[in-house]
């Protein structure tokens, strides 16, 4: 049991260390190239302060709702290194289960933050151009945009949690017979 524990706590950890990296390294690709106002990556290199509050904001945020998605799939490895004579998963069937859950997490982070984004900057447009006040350095707005994607990547979370549980393979109990 001791054995079982410790392997799965450091699958966790190594998981959680790869996919930090690849969290930072995609999520920041993904939303610096998706921007259509303005090159992001220029703007920081300038030292735009607002919009490197939001690219912040914004990386926090998916990292927050790819760890709800992180969850299931350790469930999976516990249940494939805890019960492998009920579990019918083959390791190449946990490994492509796992991406997808993974996948799906990261797809429900970017659409959920390109989203929320969008309609926050329809929302305030008859009063300001929040893409155009970033560019020009608007710290206010720029944190104001950052905490409306963290507040956003809260609720979402939760929402990403529950249908990737959802998602995990049950193990078989049995059947129950029914007299008749």
């Amino acid at each position: 049991m001791f054995n079982t524990r410790l392997l799965v706590s450091v699958f966790e950890f190594i998981l959680s260390v790869v996919m930090s990296g690849l969290i930072i390294v995609l999520t920041y690709r993904v939303f610096i190239k998706a921007n259509p106002d303005f090159n992001m990556e220029e703007e920081i290199k300038k030292g735009n302060t607002a919009v490197g509050a939001l690219v912040a904001a914004i990386l926090f945020a998916a990292s927050m709702i790819l760890q709800k998605g992180l969850g299931s799939v350790v469930s999976m490895f516990r249940l494939y290194v805890s019960a492998p004579g009920e579990n019918s998963l083959s390791f190449g069937k946990l490994a492509l289960l796992s991406t997808a859950h993974l996948g799906l997490s990261m797809l429900l982070a970017v659409i959920t933050i390109s989203v929320t984004l969008r309609l926050f900057g329809k929302l305030v447009r008859n009063h300001y151009r929040p893409g155009k006040e970033i560019e020009r350095g608007n710290l206010a707005v720029g944190l104001v945009l950052a905490s409306v994607v963290l507040v956003a990547a809260m609720y979402v979370g939760e929402g990403v949690s529950a249908i990737s549980k959802a998602l995990v393979p049950q193990p078989s109990i049995g059947q129950i017979e029914i007299m008749q």
